[in-house]
């Protein structure tokens, strides 16, 4: 999977999930305070990430992965 590949999967998924529109996710942005997410939608984005992309996310990891982009770069990284 390439980068701009994944972006759109990730404008998906975070759209989904924060009831947002998908032009608001940018790899700059912060799920907190770019997009509003609160500690509740993190924990459900890193499940929904761990199903979409088949990877298990330790809790000291997901805590790291504040901006679309880290995000992005975890997963380019781990998955199979």
């Amino acid at each position: 999977m390439d980068r701009d590949e994944l972006l759109k999967k990730m404008k998906t998924i975070v759209a989904d999930k924060l009831s947002i529109s998908e032009d608001q996710v940018t790899e700059n942005a912060s799920f907190i305070e770019d997009l509003g997410a609160d500690s509740l939608d993190t924990v459900e984005l890193v499940m929904a990430l761990e199903d979409e992309f088949g990877l298990d996310i330790p809790d000291e990891e997901a805590e790291k992965l504040t901006t679309v982009g880290k995000a992005m770069e975890y997963i380019l990284g781990h998955a199979k």
